[in-house]
């Protein structure tokens, strides 16, 4: 796994981590992140997946990085739509989180 802060002005507002898949998944990695709310609408969190999926073809032998995004998060959705991710899937009841069931949108990226 590799994790990074996401940086404005000196200071971590968020962090981005990458996780490389393993055996059959070996050419796949998974990008997740996360960035305070005051720093939304700036571009920030575009700027860091874009950062990182460069470094993630550079750096491994990965064909292939994918992102969940809860179906109720249209502005990660956004993020990684921006980064060049295309919707691939959406995983129905995957996911729960503070008491509410939804469903995961998967998104990939494969190397240019």
């Amino acid at each position: 796994m590799r994790d990074f802060a996401v940086v404005v002005d000196g200071a971590a507002v968020g962090g981005i981590s990458l996780e490389p898949g393993e055996d059959v998944f070996r050419r796949s990695a998974e990008i997740g992140y996360w960035l305070g709310e005051p720093f939304w609408g700036r571009g920030i969190a575009t700027e860091a997946v874009r950062a990182v999926s460069d470094y993630a073809f550079a750096t491994f032998d990965v064909c292939r990085l994918e992102a969940g995004v809860f179906s109720w998060n249209a502005a990660s959705a956004r993020v990684l739509e921006k980064a060049g991710y295309v919707l691939e899937g959406r995983c129905r009841q995957a996911v729960v989180k503070d008491g509410r069931l939804g469903d995961r949108l998967l998104y990939a990226l494969l190397r240019p």
